[in-house]
C-alpha cells in the first residue's frame, strides 16, 4: 500500500456511521486551518446532476489556451487520487499530496468526518497556497450543504442539466433535487444554467429572484446547436461560428454551448480564438472516451471499436444512447455492452435506453467495490428488457467475450469506478 492509500484508509475509517447533509464538521476544520477557503483565486462553482465534468474541461480548455493558469477540483478520481486536485494545470504532486493530507489529519485531530469533508479541505489548503488565475469547483454532491458550498463570494455558478440522482441524500422529485443544486447561486455572484426540465426551471428561477440575482438560460438566453459540422452559438453579444467540440456525442453541443455562455457572461479573459482552440483541444477521460491502444485494446481485433464511459444514471445513459445511435447512422455495428454498476443506481433504468440496438450485456462485479451489484443482479436486470445477457469473471474475460463478435462496437458503461479500473489494467491512465 502506498504512503498516500494508506493516509486515505485511515482519513476513510473516520467517516460518520450515518451521512448527515451538513457543513458542521468542515467549518471547525477549516477554521483550525486558517480559512483557506478565503484565499482562493476567483472560483466558478458548478453543480448539477450531469455534465458538470465535461462543463469544466471545456472552461479550462477555454482559459488555458487564453493562457490563464487554472486550478480544477474534480470528483471522483478514475486510477489515482491525484486526479482529483489540478494544481495550476497539473495534477498534484504525490509528495505535495500527502503532506496536505497529513497536515489537515493532525488539524482533525480523529473527529468524526466524511472523506470527501476531509479531501475537499485538503484541495482547499493546496489551492490557496499556489498562486493561479482562476479555480473550478465542482460539487460532489447537491449545493446547499455540498462540502464544496463553503465559498462566500464565487466570481460566478453554473448548474448543469439537474434529473434524478441521489434520490436518498437530495430528494425523490425534480423539485427537491434542484432546490438542493440552487443552494450554490450566491448574491451578487453571475450564474448561468442549462437545459432543464420545467419543474427543475422553476426552482432555480425562484431560487435566483430571491437572490437578486439574473442568471441567463440555456435555450432562452443563450442557445447553441451543430450545423453542417460547426458548434453555432449566439447571445445578446453576437453570433460565434465555432468547430465542432473534440468530445464526442449530440450532448456535447449543449455542454460547450453552456461554458462557452459562462465564459462570456463572467467576462472571462478569453477570446473567440482560444474558445475554438479549447474546443479542438479539450479532453474529459471516461466520457465516451475511445480506446485506440493499450492492453485491453490489444486483445480486439482492428475491426472492433472500444469505448468507455462512466455515465451512471437515467439522464446519462439516455446521452450515451443519441450518441451511439449517431454512430451507428454513419457506421452501423453489432453493440456490445460490458457494464458494471454500484448498488445505488438501477441497471435497469440505465439499460432501458440501449433496448433499440439489441444489444449484447456482459455484466461484471466491479472489482473491489463492496457496493458494487453482482454481476448476476445486472444479468437478470438485462433479461427483463428482453436483451441477451451473461455475467462474465472480469474485464479481461468480458474483452474475450467481445473479440468473438465480428466487428463489434463495444461499449464499456455503467460506472466511473469501473472507468477506473479498465483504464488501469489497460495501462492508460489519465495524464
Amino acid at each position: 500500500m502506498s504512503r498516500t492509500d494508506a493516509i486515505l484508509k485511515r482519513l476513510s475509517q473516520l467517516h460518520p456511521r450515518l451521512i448527515d447533509l451538513s457543513l458542521s464538521r468542515m467549518l471547525p476544520l477549516l477554521e483550525k486551518l486558517g480559512n483557506p477557503q478565503d484565499r482562493l483565486p476567483p472560483v466558478i462553482h458548478v453543480a448539477g446532476t450531469n455534465a458538470k465534468g465535461s462543463t469544466i474541461a471545456y472552461l479550462r480548455a477555454f482559459l488555458e489556451a487564453s493562457g490563464n493558469s487554472v486550478h480544477v477540483y474534480n470528483s471522483p478520481h478514475l486510477v489515482r487520487f491525484n486526479e482529483r486536485i489540478r494544481l495550476a494545470g497539473r495534477f498534484v504532486s504525490t509528495p505535495r499530496l500527502n503532506r496536505a493530507l497529513e497536515m489537515v489529519e493532525t488539524a482533525n485531530a480523529g473527529a468524526s468526518i466524511t472523506f470527501f469533508e476531509v479531501t475537499t479541505v485538503t484541495a482547499f489548503c493546496l489551492f490557496a497556497e499556489t498562486p493561479a488565475d482562476y479555480l473550478l469547483l465542482e460539487t460532489g454532491m447537491g449545493g446547499t450543504y455540498d462540502t464544496t458550498n463553503v465559498v462566500k463570494q464565487p466570481l460566478g455558478t453554473i448548474i448543469t442539466p439537474v434529473d434524478f440522482d441521489h434520490q436518498g441524500f437530495l430528494g425523490s422529485t425534480i423539485t427537491e433535487i434542484a432546490n438542493s443544486k440552487a443552494g450554490i447561486l450566491k448574491r451578487g455572484a453571475r450564474a448561468v444554467i442549462g437545459l432543464q426540465r420545467p419543474e427543475g426551471h422553476k426552482v432555480l428561477e425562484r431560487a435566483a429572484q430571491r437572490l437578486g440575482v439574473r442568471p441567463l438560460f440555456q435555450g432562452e438566453d443563450f442557445h447553441g446547436s451543430e450545423e453542417d459540422g460547426r458548434l453555432i452559438y449566439s447571445d445578446d453579444q453576437g453570433l460565434l461560428d465555432l468547430p465542432p467540440p473534440a468530445l464526442l456525442g449530440p450532448h456535447q453541443y449543449d455542454n460547450a454551448t453552456l461554458a462557452i455562455a459562462a465564459t462570456r457572461h463572467f467576462g472571462l479573459p478569453v477570446t473567440e480564438k482560444s474558445i475554438a482552440e479549447g474546443l479542438r483541444r479539450v479532453t474529459w477521460p471516461a466520457r465516451m472516451q475511445p480506446i485506440r491502444h493499450g492492453v485491453l485494446r490489444d486483445a480486439l481485433s482492428p475491426g472492433h471499436e472500444l469505448w468507455l464511459d462512466g455515465g451512471h444514471n437515467p439522464h446519462g445513459a439516455a446521452a450515451l444512447a443519441r450518441t451511439i445511435a449517431e454512430l451507428d447512422r454513419a457506421h452501423p455495428r453489432p453493440l456490445v455492452m460490458i457494464m458494471g454498476m454500484m448498488n445505488n443506481r438501477d441497471p435497469g433504468q440505465f439499460l432501458a435506453s440501449f433496448t433499440q440496438f439489441a444489444p449484447q450485456v456482459l455484466a461484471l462485479t466491479i472489482p473491489g467495490e463492496e457496493n458494487a451489484h453482482p454481476a448476476a443482479h445486472i444479468v437478470a436486470r438485462a433479461e427483463a428488457l428482453g436483451l441477451a445477457a451473461r455475467a462474465e469473471r472480469g474485464i479481461a474475460s468480458a474483452i474475450k467475450a467481445a473479440a468473438k463478435i465480428d466487428n463489434a462496437r463495444v461499449l464499456i458503461c455503467g460506472s466511473l469506478y469501473l472507468a477506473g479500473d479498465v483504464l488501469a489494467k489497460n495501462r492508460t491512465p489519465p495524464e
